[in-house]
């Protein structure tokens, strides 16, 4: 395992972070884990080096929390752990959701309970929230690390003015900024090359990408892509812009390029990522063993300048996808 700094926050992550939304139970999504599942795979990253996970409120209802929770009891503290707030937990209480104080600070709470800890490592927004002003949201987090609730705050996809606008204000007001961002980007998505990947690289944020592979579109032939149970069922992954502009052909390239070199196509996309600066850690999301043992190993796949100027050449402008 390859290991850097996360950002400025001076931690030191795993460069593969371990995606936790693909288990907490087969109740909230088709293709999610079960505990036992779940506590396994997590042993296993573990086993590989792997001392970064990242969970959220929503996923599984609060299960996902509960499980990593419980998979890291008695090694907490060794590992990075990360959560994010902000879609409503609760269908009849609409302050379950949101960045205001009280949803940050109830819910914040709800998620020590169920990892069984006493701090997060990261506390992220997991989206824009357009009724807070973000001087209340900013303010809810920095007394959220001075509570000694969590250690950092993080921002997720969102337009890059809003994520200045938010570090200014917290700037002005003698607030903890945001240390790290997750946004969307892979080899079908790469929007973010425009504006936010520079500014984060520019202020040293620490940048650890959603959906490195595209929600799976990037380890098999386009063919095949609703071959398995989450290509079937995951309406997300059919709403993002993969299968337009040069997307097929990029998907092409990868399994061309996979053949080439005897590899899997995921351990091509994912090492793509891994070749860009400005990336920390891409946040992979696995249900089997054999693939998160594949992620690992694409930390060894060297691409040279003509393979990454090959994958990205048929890449085509996409509208803007992952801020909603």
């Amino acid at each position: 395992m390859e290991y850097t700094t996360l950002g400025d926050t001076g931690m030191e992550v795993s460069r593969i972070c371990l995606g936790c939304m693909s288990f907490g139970t087969s109740g909230w999504r088709e293709w999610v884990l079960d505990e036992d599942a779940g506590l396994e795979l997590v042993d296993r990253a573990i086993d590989l080096g792997i001392n970064f996970f990242d969970t959220a409120n929503m996923y599984s209802d609060g299960e996902s929390e509960r499980v990593l929770g419980k998979a890291l009891e008695g090694r907490r503290d060794e590992m990075v752990v990360a959560s994010k707030v902000y879609f409503q937990m609760d269908d009849d209480d609409p302050n379950s959701g949101g960045l205001s104080r009280k949803a940050i600070e109830q819910e914040l709470d709800n998620s020590l309970g169920r990892l069984g800890m006493d701090t997060l490592d990261l506390l992220q927004i997991h989206r824009w929230d357009y009724d807070t002003p973000i001087e209340t949201t900013m303010r809810a987090l920095d007394d959220a690390i001075r509570r000694g609730k969590t250690r950092y705050v993080g921002g997720s996809s969102m337009w890059a003015h809003q994520f200045a606008d938010a570090q200014h204000t917290a700037d002005s007001l003698g607030l903890d900024r945001f240390a790290t961002m997750q946004n969307h980007y892979n080899l079908l998505y790469r929007e973010e090359e425009r504006e936010m990947l520079p500014l984060c690289d520019e202020q040293n944020v620490g940048v650890i990408p959603w959906s490195p592979l595209a929600r799976g579109y990037l380890t098999r032939p386009h063919e095949e892509f609703d071959a398995t149970k989450r290509g079937e069922t995951d309406q997300l992954a059919m709403g993002h812009p993969y299968f337009e502009g040069g997307g097929r052909e990029v998907n092409e390239r990868v399994q061309e390029l996979a053949d080439e070199k005897g590899v899997k196509m995921a351990q091509i996309a994912l090492s793509w990522v891994l070749h860009k600066d400005w990336v920390d850690a891409p946040i992979v999301g696995t249900t089997s063993i054999e693939h998160l043992e594949d992620a690992v190993e694409a930390l060894d796949i060297k691409l040279s300048d003509s393979d990454i100027d090959y994958l990205e050449e048929p890449y085509e402008p996409v509208r803007v996808s992952g801020h909603e």
